[in-house]
């Protein structure tokens, strides 16, 4: 009578196979999630450095009140979303908004900290090659000590 089953050497050759399998999948499935924290980063930064753009246009044109010591950069990162005063609608109160939420970092290992927070933010003042912040927010950048896949350095984007 014939037996039914493997054998040890067929077990062993299966396992050799699947590790084998194993090891080419994890690195590309690494690089997929990589690359896809880092259009969420180009996306991110795009998005405030549009509402931060959008602030001093709407400064430069008049739409809200000036003030002599101002660049016309927004004090802070939630003024975008908080929104300032038009003083050009006919409505009192009205505001002007230029962002709906602020995206967080996706490189930023704190995932309870407030989105704000996570971004690294340079004022009008300050070199670009030394950012550091000040008494207006002119750009963000990502607080990551890691590298893209490009070669640049996420601090840089």
């Amino acid at each position: 009578m014939k037996s039914r089953g493997f054998t040890i050497i067929e077990l062993v050759i299966t396992i050799a196979i699947v590790a084998l399998l194993a090891t080419a999948v994890v690195p590309s499935a690494q690089l997929i999630y990589q690359r896809q924290r880092e259009t969420e980063l180009k996306h991110a930064l795009k998005t405030i450095r549009e509402g931060i753009d959008a602030y001093k246009r709407a400064f430069d044109d008049g739409r809200m009140k000036k003030e002599i010591d101002r660049t016309g950069y927004p004090p802070d990162l939630g003024i975008l979303v908080s929104g300032v005063e038009d003083v050009t609608s006919p409505k009192e109160g009205a505001k002007l908004y230029f962002l709906r939420s602020i995206p967080r970092d996706p490189f930023w290992p704190d995932a309870s900290a407030p989105a704000a927070d996570t971004w690294g933010l340079r004022s009008y003042a300050s070199p670009p090659d030394d950012p550091q912040s000040g008494e207006d927010v002119y750009d963000v950048y990502s607080r990551s000590s890691r590298t893209g896949l490009n070669g640049v350095p996420y601090r840089e984007w």
